[in-house]
């Protein structure tokens, strides 16, 4: 089935047909038609399926079948997301789909003065895209009526809960009418997220989409057994050997960002990071510059990463193992988006062995392991960009050819 079958409206038709959307994703093409219908549903499906399309574009075109009832406007549907980032990506998603429609959008964050956000608000807002703090700041200010909410989404669930957002998710439905649609997303399906979502969602359509291995095909990943210590050699080699490829490195803390980025400064990589730490204007300033690729190396933590859409992304560099074994597959997931390849190398010290252990038993098989000879190992840590070496290259080769050999032998 395409979108242009699809009985939305042609606006958005035209939207979709400019953005190059044809034919629906899984989670899409499930999940469109049963929030059409008004139904609820409950989505587990991870990052990178598609799986804002698969509410935006419903959640638009019942929109605007609505909104002639009104004779004023006011916010008609809440998206709720954990983090600044996820919520200005969406609301530009919304933005995009939306482009040829009348519908207001706005994506509502802290840590920017709120005296635009207000105004845009006062004139009234159809679509709402909001980190919880900014919002209830102007709940509590009045500048915000969710009385009229047709549509609740809590988009990112799992990880709304991991950063405590649970009071503030139940605090938001006394504000809700009683009667409205509610549209529940994760990545990840456990005990609490069952019983947060069966608490706010009535009868719901649940939709899960679980591939066999959660690691997308696109991808190509290995691990390196690296010593805590060395690991700033390893990846200021890797750097200076694919300069132009843009890198994503994950680190575990945002001390250890900061660490990083100066182990990288200090030896001539232009680099940026993104954590908790930094305010606002500068998040929105590292993530258009690493988006452009004015710079094409960006350290980043679990929180201030996960869930966002960077296009282009060639590597992604565990450069410290993530401690809950699901982030690996976040993580990632962050490369060999859409029909693009991509590669992702874990550097792996002694004492991170039983995070990688837990790691392979989350998907369900080994992780192909680079070899790096004590030869190689010692060149590494005094590499200049005055030798050249496409040792790494052929590790990355060779990790590659390993796991398809390991999948042909499955297949048999």
């Amino acid at each position: 089935m395409k979108f242009e079958q699809y009985n939305i409206s042609p606006l958005i038709k035209q939207s979709l047909e400019e953005l190059g959307f044809k034919k629906p994703t899984d989670i899409q093409f499930k999940a469109i038609p049963s929030i059409l219908k008004g139904d609820d549903v409950l989505g587990i499906a991870q990052t990178g399926t598609g799986k804002t399309a698969a509410f935006a574009i419903p959640i638009l075109h019942l929109l605007m079948r609505r909104s002639h009832h009104n004779l004023r406007r006011q916010v008609k549907c809440l998206v709720m997301l954990p983090t600044r980032e996820l919520a200005i990506q969406i609301a530009q998603v919304f933005k995009d789909i939306g482009k040829h429609t009348e519908l207001t959008i706005l994506g509502l964050v802290g840590g920017v003065d709120q005296a635009p956000q207000i105004k845009k608000l006062d004139k009234g807002v159809d679509i709402l895209i909001a980190t919880p703090g900014r919002m209830f700041d102007l709940v509590s200010q009045g500048h915000i009526d969710l009385s009229r909410v047709d549509i609740l989404v809590l988009d990112e669930a799992d990880q709304m809960l991991d950063l405590g957002f649970i009071k503030d998710i139940r605090d938001v439905m006394k504000h809700l009418p009683a009667r409205h649609q509610t549209l529940f997303f994760s990545a990840t399906i456990d005990e609490k997220i069952k019983d947060l979502a069966y608490s706010i969602v009535h009868n719901p359509i649940r939709i899960q989409i679980s591939p066999k291995d959660p690691v997308s095909k696109n991808v190509t990943h290995s691990v390196a057994h690296i010593a805590m210590d060395d690991k700033r050699f390893f990846l200021e080699r890797l750097i200076k050997e694919f300069p132009n490829q843009k890198i994503l490195v994950f680190v575990r803390t945002k001390v250890r960002a900061e660490r990083v980025f100066a182990a990288m400064q200090r030896v001539g990589i232009d680099t940026l990071t993104m954590h908790g730490d930094k305010d606002q204007s500068d998040r929105l300033k590292v993530m258009n510059e690493f988006k452009t690729g004015k710079v094409q190396v960006l350290i980043a933590t679990d929180v201030s990463a996960r869930g966002i859409d960077i296009q282009g992304v060639d590597y992604v560099v565990n450069y410290d193992l993530p401690d809950i074994p699901e982030n690996y597959v976040h993580r990632i997931g962050r490369t060999g988006r859409g029909v693009n390849k991509g590669r992702a190398v874990s550097f792996c010290c002694p004492e991170e062995l039983p995070i990688l252990e837990a790691i392979q038993s989350y998907i369900g098989k080994p992780i192909s392991v680079m070899t790096i000879e004590k030869t190689d190992y010692v060149e590494t840590i005094t590499f200049t960009e005055d030798t050249p070496n496409d040792n790494w290259q052929l590790l990355l080769d060779e990790a590659e050819k390993e796991d398809a050999t390991r999948k042909k032998k499955k297949k048999k």
